[in-house]
């Protein structure tokens, strides 16, 4: 029988999945619906200024707070003693970055080959400041499973930001339209956090707390910084040797090819760090993170190889002819988000169980193999060449690095591998499926539509009970056989 405390973690996790779900759906439905708009009326190359100054602002975002503010997230018991001390963190890294980015901002992109990106990148920085001062109410928010607050700060920043990207675009701001939209987004979305968190805490300092949640938060900061240069560096070598415009055409690449990643992933990870922690602490972390990985991998598998199937027409269809030569590079692309995937959760994983150094080598190895593959990719094929060395450095280098740490952390590993032959049996049924079509059919709606409606109803034949027993899994309740099964009979249990 499942104890109070369990069933009520079990049913927050569920409740918290079931509106990240709803919160991730229509967040994303609502960036993709205002990238096609934006597509249509700002130019390649407005696009990748933008990338210059977003691969600034990532960068930023990953090393701000130091990555303290998750340990109030894996606390176990009352946070008061160590958050005001973590919200003084928090805002003094980000006050000092801040700094930092102004200052450094016309280096950085005279650096990218972007030198008009200058203003753009100190603009944008402003979100620095504000991640800091909303640091600990949005930590308070993942700790309490609060995705429902979430969803609704998320929709109001969007309702908010979105009207002034557009009509900034329509009276020809071009890239400064991008940037304003950004920042109006942050600083909605903090307050609204500042205003909703479910606990306040001012600020404070305790120099034995700093230094606990430090030796805790700087390896998962340098870690996600890492993280974030390897999926930025890309976005420097193509600026820098490729130019703005074959900038814009990747940046609009990389992002299409990530939306199963800001889609899957991002629903799940909302609490997965929290889940890991308090389910760690019964000695369950281990099989959690296993139902998870099945979960996200299971459907971003699909949506990766229907991207990958149908690349050109996707393309031309959402975005316009101009915007055709972003395709070549999906594809390869997919590889870099299905590995992404991994390791988010993985970093996930590791950082609830307090396993935070090997994921800081497995970036640093990462990085390592990855720069120069880019720069030999983007001389010799251009974008697509970019986006093959992203996916052979994850195919040789990062797979094998995760299973080592997690194998090290005292997870199997040969059981993650059988769960995903699966998933890899439905893809390679899509995939000649869209071969198939698309020797058969032209580029246009009849083909997505077909090809979309084909795709699904062969990988949810090959993949779809095994997804949907995982999905019930991962919310904490029981197969639908188990609950379908008579309850046994008075006399039945007292014979027991």
């Amino acid at each position: 029988m499942t104890d109070p405390a369990e069933g009520e973690l079990e049913s927050a996790i569920g409740r918290g999945l079931a509106w990240s779900l709803v919160n991730t759906a229509t967040a994303r439905l609502g960036s993709f619906l205002t990238g096609i708009v934006l597509a249509r009326i700002i130019a390649p190359d407005a696009f990748g200024v933008y990338a210059v100054a977003l691969v600034a602002l990532n960068v930023l975002l990953s090393a701000n707070e130091l990555g303290v503010s998750v340990a109030l997230v894996r606390h176990p018991g009352n946070v008061d003693r160590i958050a005001p001390t973590v919200a003084t963190l928090a805002m003094a890294s980000s006050l000092v970055l801040f700094v930092g980015a102004l200052l450094a901002a016309g280096p950085f992109a005279e650096a990218l080959g972007a030198p008009e990106a200058t203003g753009v990148v100190q603009l944008m920085s402003v979100a620095v400041l504000l991640d800091g001062i909303a640091a600990v109410p949005n930590a308070m928010l993942t700790r309490a499973f609060a995705q429902r607050a979430r969803l609704r700060i998320d929709l109001i920043a969007f309702a908010v930001s979105t009207p002034v990207t557009i009509g900034l675009a329509l009276a020809g701001f071009g890239v400064w339209s991008l940037a304003w939209g950004a920042v109006v987004g942050n600083a909605t979305a903090s307050m609204l956090a500042l205003l909703w968190t479910p606990e306040r805490h001012g600020l404070g300092f305790d120099r034995a707390v700093a230094a606990e949640v430090l030796r805790f938060g700087l390896p998962l900061a340098g870690s996600s910084l890492l993280l974030l240069v390897l999926v930025n560096v890309d976005f420097a070598v193509v600026g820098r040797v490729l130019g703005t415009e074959q900038l814009g055409f990747y940046f609009m690449a990389f992002n299409l090819a990530a939306w199963p990643l800001m889609l899957v992933s991002s629903i799940v990870r909302r609490i997965t760090t929290a889940s890991y922690a308090r389910m760690s602490d019964r000695g369950d972390g281990g099989a959690t993170f296993r139902t998870s990985l099945r979960l996200v991998m299971g459907v971003a598998v699909l949506l990766c190889t229907l991207l990958a199937a149908y690349a050109p027409a996707i393309v031309v269809f959402l975005y316009g002819e101009r915007w055709r030569p972003a395709a070549a590079a999906i594809p390869a692309l997919v590889v870099l988000s299905l590995g992404r995937m991994l390791v988010e959760l993985a970093y996930d994983y590791l950082s609830a169980v307090g396993r935070t150094v090997g994921t800081v080598w497995l970036h640093a190895v990462w990085l390592v193999a990855l720069v120069p593959a880019l720069w030999l990719g983007a001389e010799v094929l251009g974008i697509r060449g970019v986006a093959v060395a992203h996916a052979l450095v994850v195919v040789a280098v990062v797979v094998p690095g995760v299973g080592i740490a997690l194998r090290r952390a005292g997870v199997p590993i040969m059981p993650l591998v059988r769960d995903l032959l699966l998933p890899a049996a439905g893809a390679v049924a899509v995939l000649l499926s869209g071969l198939l079509l698309t020797s058969l059919l032209e580029d246009g709606f009849v083909l997505l539509a077909v090809g979309g409606v084909v795709g699904v109803l062969l990988y949810a034949a090959i993949v779809g009970p095994w997804l949907l027993r995982t999905a019930r899994a991962f919310a904490g309740r029981p197969p639908l056989e188990a609950r379908r099964r008579p309850p046994r009979s008075r006399r039945a249990r007292s014979a027991r």
